[in-house]
């Protein structure tokens, strides 16, 4: 069985000739080979180890973890699609729900444990069916919606849990991360979240120097006077160990919360293989299946054992467009250092040492970023708001998930925020089509052109079919 574990030299193994590709059976000579995997490490270490410090999980359990994703993914596509997953964004915001009505780790990662199942019976349905049935249940319309919805959720946790720890030191990190993120060009753009946390631990550290002691609430809300930047847990750490382990947790509150995010997952690997299938120059439409399918594999794995879920980093596509190095190889060096970092205790807790007044200032454009996704997604499949079959169901789900509005159906059972907000955007828009006349829908397209090829080409029809994709 080929499992895409064999490479071919590119040329003499140094350096490909001007113009050149190397393909993903490829490799240049393996010093440069693990250089490169280091380089995607890098570019994937900023929001990789970000995530999980949001939400709550042990950073160095989601470096490892991202490692053996990516190990799975590589034999699971047989090295046809060259891909890195780390720990996804997507789920910051429902791991703050979460533990605002009172659960912990084991909940958090429970719940995500789930959607790694559903996005795992997803790739299976995709594999049988072909990429027409995400289309058909999720247009571009629902998908731009619930990806807005899920991002500007996330509004509240930055204005009240990580800004008021040090407002200053948030402004002046939120200013130099977006000037990072617009002014540098090529590979430092990809890592200006990186960026802006270094500096915003060196700024924090300077002003602990010069002030002293901040009298803000700290990380657990309590007003009183500290250090901005707390480095004791580091020199308590050790250099060499194992990564904090911890069983998932099953309540159906949690899952209701978390179980939207499968439909930002799908889109952000429906993205992502038509991405790399573009640099490639390969068809990769009948790995489309799965490569969500191991996805969901990757992250069900990881919240098993006590990390956050996993998703396909346009980080190191980026990477690749810049150096045209499309070997898989380099992925499997990745993912060795990441499990090397992994089993250093050390460097979680220089990472948890990070200060609320840092998280504060990255999380606004962060937060943001994520939110408007939703809206590239809609401007990228040219969905017309003008139309009512589109404009209200997506309000009115939009408003509910970022004003957290509630429904309470029993004493015990309720839903709210990002559950209810999706709920009433995929059901609305489907029942409003069902009862709307002739003029406000045109005929869905039979597949869609953000995953597939060889679609015939449609115009912006009034639902927004028909176009491709935000390669998120």
């Amino acid at each position: 069985m080929d499992l895409g574990v064999r490479w071919k030299l590119h040329g003499d193994g140094k350096v490909p000739a001007p113009g050149a590709v190397v393909r993903p059976d490829e490799r240049l000579s393996w010093p440069r080979t693990a250089g490169l995997g280091a380089q995607h490490v890098v570019a994937m270490f900023g929001a990789s180890f970000v995530a999980p410090v949001l939400m709550g999980l042990d950073p160095n359990l989601a470096i490892m973890m991202s490692g053996v994703a990516t190990v799975i993914f590589l034999l699971a596509t047989r090295g046809r699609v060259p891909s890195y997953l780390g720990c996804s964004l997507s789920f910051v915001g429902v791991a703050a729900v979460i533990r605002a009505q009172g659960g912990t780790s084991a909940t958090v990662t429970g719940a995500v444990l789930v959607v790694g199942v559903a996005l795992f019976l997803v790739g299976l349905a995709v594999q049988r069916f072909g990429a027409r049935i995400i289309h058909a249940a999720m247009p571009p319309v629902v998908t731009g919606a619930v990806v807005m919805l899920i991002g500007f959720n996330l509004a509240p946790v930055t204005a009240s849990t990580y800004w008021p720890q040090d407002q200053w030191t948030a402004l002046f990190v939120m200013l130099f991360t977006g000037l990072a993120v617009v002014c540098l060009r090529g590979f430092w753009s990809r890592i200006a979240i990186f960026l802006g946390l270094v500096f915003g631990y060196v700024l924090s550290w300077a002003l602990d120097r010069i002030f002293g002691k901040i009298h803000s609430v700290d990380g657990s809300g309590k007003l009183t006077d500290h250090w901005r930047l707390d480095f004791s847990a580091v020199g308590r750490a050790d250099w060499i160990g194992l990564p904090s382990f911890h069983g998932p947790s099953f309540e159906w509150s949690a899952i209701l919360v978390a179980l939207p995010v499968v439909i930002a997952l799908i889109a952000e690997n429906a993205g992502h293989v038509k991405a790399v299938g573009e640099m490639t120059g390969d068809n990769l439409d009948d790995k489309l299946g799965t490569a969500i399918s191991a996805d969901g594999i990757g992250s069900v794995l990881s919240t098993a054992v006590g990390g956050p879920p996993n998703t396909t980093y346009s980080e190191n596509i980026g990477v690749m467009a810049a150096t045209r190095v499309y070997s898989t190889a380099a992925y499997w060096a990745a993912a060795g250092f990441a499990l090397l970092f992994g089993l250093c205790p050390k460097f979680g807790a220089v990472v948890a040492a990070i200060p609320g007044g840092v998280l504060g200032g990255i999380t606004v454009i962060l937060y943001g970023m994520i939110g408007l996704l939703g809206a590239q997604i809609w401007t990228n499949a040219r969905v017309d708001l003008r139309n009512p079959l589109n404009l209200v169901p997506a309000a009115a789900g939009i408003i509910i998930g970022v004003g957290n509005v509630s429904m309470k159906f029993t004493d015990t059972f309720s839903l709210s925020g990002i559950a209810l907000g999706t709920l009433v955007v995929i059901t609305g828009y489907h029942a409003l089509r069902a009862f709307a006349p002739a003029h406000l829908k045109t005929q869905q397209p039979l597949l869609d052109e953000g995953t597939s090829s060889y679609d015939e080409k449609t115009g912006s029809g009034g639902d927004g079919g028909g176009g491709q994709r935000a390669k998120s």
